[in-house]
């Protein structure tokens, strides 16, 4: 098998990962924060610990990291959470479902409206683009830190800038909003690139199990709830705590995930030493999958058939993430995603989520093949990709 699927979620997980988890399903049974016995007592400080471990790769506060169950949650508690009567926001051309969704649905809710603008790989023209597209009722601009389809970065900290600067003359600011699902873990992204609002995914980048994902605010930003309920803390009044994370915690978390997801976080932090490929910490990892990707793109590219909608090269790749989307020549997206599977190769057909992304580069009709490696990705599973799919075009040239 070779998997390369990763965009949708990474696989294998770090041993240390399954270790976690496995442990934690014995050692932390009990209710976190709900009871004062000591095995729930220290059900709470191993999930502490893990919310610890995520605020620090992110620059941030662990009273500020929510755990979520996902990355889509937490955007929607961000996106709803800024809304009010009118509210008008800001979203890119690139945007998963995860984001243009519950944008779409504020702004039916609010009686507001949303304006898509156009990116590139020309950072001043995309944050020029983002500029035009504020109006004095915007309330948030909301990004995504690199394509899942295409794997374009997005200028975080210049964004981040426009925001502030542009926030001058709003009364309540503009909140930037990131959707680091595919960033976190292969980019440096931190608080301090001005983010106000960073959402995540656990099963991906962070090399957590599925079910897990991070809301991460600067307190800049108060947030209405989505969901209010039991938290362990002010009981005895009806109204959902003010503080993080309380506010967004309601019920009991995914214990056993959140503590999984820690191990994660140490894993790409390079808490452990011995890595793949040798990669060390997220910029080696980062420099790794691209490697992959251009050593891919280098063997398809000349390839009769194979269409590249984002050729990653040692001259351009300072522009992306490791997805890259291809589609065959008298194939399907999904049909050729399927013909793969019968070899044994994993990867993903159809839209990804992300119809503006598609409409971008004009696949909106039958979508793309994507191909994401990871850290456990090695050169030769990549040769042996690139080998079927020359095999492919000869069956059906020949």
């Amino acid at each position: 098998m070779i998997y390369l699927d990763n965009a949708a979620t990474t696989y294998p997980k770090p041993p240390q990962v399954y270790r976690a988890w496995q442990r934690a399903m014995g050692a932390y049974g009990a209710n976190p924060g709900r009871s004062g016995h000591k095995f729930s007592v220290d059900s709470a400080a191993a999930v502490f610990e893990s919310r610890a471990k995520c605020a620090e790769l992110f620059g941030a506060e662990p009273e500020n990291t929510v755990f979520t169950l996902n990355c889509t949650h937490g955007l929607n508690m961000a996106i709803k959470g800024v809304a009010r009567r009118g509210a008008h926001y800001v979203v890119s051309d690139l945007e998963h479902n995860a984001v243009i969704r519950p944008v779409h649905a504020a702004a039916e809710q609010y009686g507001g409206s949303y304006t898509i603008f156009e990116t590139s790989d020309d950072e001043e023209e995309t944050v020029w683009n983002a500029e035009r597209a504020m109006r004095p009722d915007t309330v948030a601009l909301v990004c995504t830190a690199a394509s899942n389809v295409i794997g374009l970065r997005t200028p975080i900290k210049e964004l981040a800038a426009l925001c502030r600067r542009k926030g001058v003359r709003h009364p309540q600011g503009i909140c930037f909003i990131v959707d680091a699902a595919q960033g976190a873990g292969t980019l440096p992204l931190k608080m301090s690139d001005g983010i106000n609002i960073l959402c995540a995914a656990g099963h991906k980048g962070l090399y957590g199990p599925m079910g897990t994902g991070l809301m991460i605010t600067d307190g800049s930003f108060p947030l209405k709830t989505i969901i209010e309920g039991g938290t362990g803390s002010a009981s005895e009044s009806l109204v959902q705590p003010e503080f993080t994370p309380d506010r967004f915690e309601s019920g009991t978390i995914n214990t056993a995930g959140v503590i999984a997801l820690g191990a994660g976080v140490d894993f790409i932090m390079r808490r452990d030493r011995r890595q793949p490929g040798g990669a060390t910490g997220i910029d080696g990892i980062l420099s790794h999958e691209l490697a992959l990707c251009r050593r891919f793109c280098s063997g398809v590219r000349d390839m009769s058939g194979v269409t590249l909608y984002n050729d990653i090269t040692s001259a351009n790749e300072g522009h992306y993430v490791p997805v890259v989307s291809f589609n065959i020549e008298g194939m399907s997206s999904v049909q050729a995603a399927a013909f793969l599977s019968d070899k044994g190769i994993y990867m993903r057909g159809g839209l990804h989520c992300a119809p503006l992304a598609h409409k971008k580069i004009g696949t909106l009709d039958g979508g793309t093949v994507r191909f994401s490696p990871s850290v456990f990705t090695t050169a030769g599973e990549v040769d042996a990709v690139i080998r079927t799919l020359a095999g492919i075009k000869q069956q059906k040239t020949g």
